[in-house]
């Protein structure tokens, strides 16, 4: 047993996750300021977390399996072969993978070292934070199945416009010699090391991978829980204290201007693809314009810190500003899209 009467104990307050924090100094405050609306907060944000229960539990499950039977190492096998269909099955790929965004640094980093094209690792990169099973199951329960479809589409088709754009300028100076000389991989979810590459679909039978999903289901049934809570806490304040008329004055209408503020807002006010949802929701009721409800969702989650960290790390700054320009440029596009059918 290793000697800890010597060691130096964590302060508390950084031993408090700073997302519970949060919603309890917001709770707080509002009992403070405003003692009537306390228990009409509380109540509205312990209803939306009962009416997205079901797909909270869906979307635990999905992911606890994928990492339990290791489905997720079929993805590296997206990057094998010609270029052109290495940028397609990443785009694709990238809106399936399980990977939250600090797990993405390593992989991405062995499949770079491995020789993986940059082209194909941009498709993976701007489609992967956008769009995951665990994401689709909360975002269609929030915005419904028909946005949850177009974020979906535009995700690939993001990723696709990004790997496609790179290839086609591989040799130019802002994507020739892209990665740093010392690259930083280190991971940040405490992620048990990767199985075998092929899956293992009947996953309890085996003790190690019944213990995956057992760590990994409660692992992120917490991590939903918190995010989620924080976020219907936020949108009833902003139901209750933001003017639906400013909201419709800045974010509303149907010229592109909208649109565009909402790609320019998405990554500043963005928190994760969990909990964007319902803050674009309480948005859409106050006014604010469909495209740019689906530019703030695309700018937002690629260009959150999180998913830049990721890019951050292991690639050069020219890459970079190639890549936040992308979310950018596609969010737009992608927004124009959604405001002429919704």
């Amino acid at each position: 047993m290793a000697d800890i009467s010597h060691s130096p104990r964590t302060p508390l307050i950084k031993r408090i996750d700073r997302v519970w924090l949060a919603i309890a100094l917001i709770l707080i405050a509002v009992a403070v300021l405003d003692f009537a609306e306390f228990v009409p907060t509380v109540s509205f944000a312990l209803d939306a977390l009962a009416g997205t229960a079901p797909f909270i539990l869906f979307a635990v499950v999905a992911i606890a399996y994928m990492k339990a039977s290791g489905a997720e190492n079929v993805l590296a096998k997206a990057f094998i072969g010609r270029e052109s269909r290495m940028i397609i099955f990443a785009a694709l790929l990238g809106g399936l993978s399980p990977f939250c965004s600090c797990e993405v640094i390593p992989f991405i980093a062995a499949l770079l070292a491995a020789g993986a094209p940059l082209s194909a690792v941009m498709a993976f990169w701007l489609a992967s934070p956008l769009m995951d099973p665990a994401m689709f199951s909360i975002t269609a329960g929030t915005l419904g199945l028909d946005f949850t479809i177009a974020k979906t589409i535009a995700a690939v088709s993001l990723g696709l416009f990004g790997g496609f754009v790179t290839m086609s300028f591989a040799k130019s100076a802002v994507f020739d010699e892209p990665l740093r000389e010392k690259p930083q991989v280190g991971g940040c979810c405490g992620v048990k090391k990767p199985f075998s590459e092929t899956p293992v679909w009947k996953f309890w039978t085996e003790s190690a991978r019944r213990e995956t999903f057992r760590d990994t289901g409660l692992e992120n049934a917490l991590f939903l829980l918190k995010w989620l809570a924080l976020a219907y806490t936020i949108e009833a304040l902003m139901v209750r204290y933001v003017p639906a008329d400013l909201i419709a004055s800045v974010l509303g209408g149907d010229g592109v201007l909208p649109i565009f503020l909402g790609s320019l807002v998405g990554a500043p006010a963005y928190l994760n693809g969990y909990a964007a949802p319902a803050l674009v929701d309480a948005l859409l009721q106050q006014g604010m314009a469909a495209g740019a409800a689906m530019s703030f969702m695309i700018a937002g989650g690629v260009s959150s810190i999180p998913a830049a960290i990721a890019v951050w790390a292991l690639v050069k700054p020219r890459v970079f500003v190639a890549y936040l320009g992308f979310a950018l440029v596609g969010s737009f596009i992608a927004g124009i899209a959604w405001q002429m059918i919704a």
